[in-house]
């Protein structure tokens, strides 16, 4: 009498749903995702513009990753490797603006922007004087500006004091918000107090430089370079002046 053998193909059987569980157990690990964000863009006041086509870009990743906006001011960077990164908007006519330090880890989803930034076109405003001059406590900035402002045409500006000489957006020890004038000249005022909380002292020297500026300046903390860095400003400016303070 013959007896069948059902040995091998049942040990075959074994090894491959061993092999299939193996296969379940031990994923291919997920190293990427997409980053989604949004912008909402503006002229250099408060005017909405088109929100399409501002670039987007991870800053010094290689191989390059970037998009453009639609016409909503939305984006989707695809297949992000996990990091932290800065994230770069640019458009023409606009400052360049960076959300600095984004953490991109794996959460199993896209990694979703929750804060839209609203960005404005580079300031048109060019100052072409300025002088100080101090009533009691109080210190006045007067400004000359081109276009002028009026009641149909605000222009934004910002001001930045140093106790040198070489006082700008890029040396300075006390920068203001930025503010708007109907007429020209202009001025604005900075009270003693004001002065004596950001470290400066009575009978010292401050030297003061104005800018044009836009309402929203695109302005962001950049920890390598140790400052605000400030990318509507129009560099076209007047001289640094000086006041003791009072």
């Amino acid at each position: 009498m013959k007896t069948k053998c059902y040995f091998l193909p049942i040990v075959c059987l074994l090894l491959f749903n061993s092999c299939k569980k193996e296969e379940t157990t031990n994923p291919t690990p997920t190293t990427k995702a997409n980053i989604i964000g949004s912008v909402n863009l503006y002229d250099e006041g408060v005017t909405q513009t088109d929100n399409s086509n501002m670039t987007v870009s991870i800053e010094g990743l290689s191989p390059s990753i970037s998009t453009t906006t639609d016409a909503n001011g939305e984006f989707t960077l695809v297949d992000v490797p996990f990091g932290i990164y800065n994230i770069v908007y640019e458009k023409s006519s606009f400052g360049t603006y960076k959300l600095i330090n984004l953490e991109h880890k794996n959460t199993g989803s896209s990694t979703i922007i929750t804060t839209a930034p609203s960005l404005g076109q580079k300031s048109t405003t060019e100052v072409t004087n300025t002088s100080t001059s101090t009533n009691g406590d109080t210190v006045k900035i007067s400004f000359t500006t081109v276009p002028a402002g009026n009641v149909g045409n605000t222009r934004y500006l910002r001001y930045f004091l140093s106790d040198n000489s070489n006082v700008g957006s890029e040396n300075y020890l006390y920068y203001s918000p930025n503010f708007g004038i109907q007429i020209n000249p202009g001025e604005t005022s900075i009270l003693k107090s004001e002065l004596l909380n950001q470290g400066f002292t009575t009978g010292q020297t401050v030297y003061v430089k104005v800018y044009g500026d836009s309402f929203w300046s695109n302005d962001y903390d950049d920890p390598n370079l140790g400052r605000r860095v400030f990318p509507n400003l129009n560099m076209n400016f007047a001289n640094s002046v000086s006041f003791i303070v009072p």
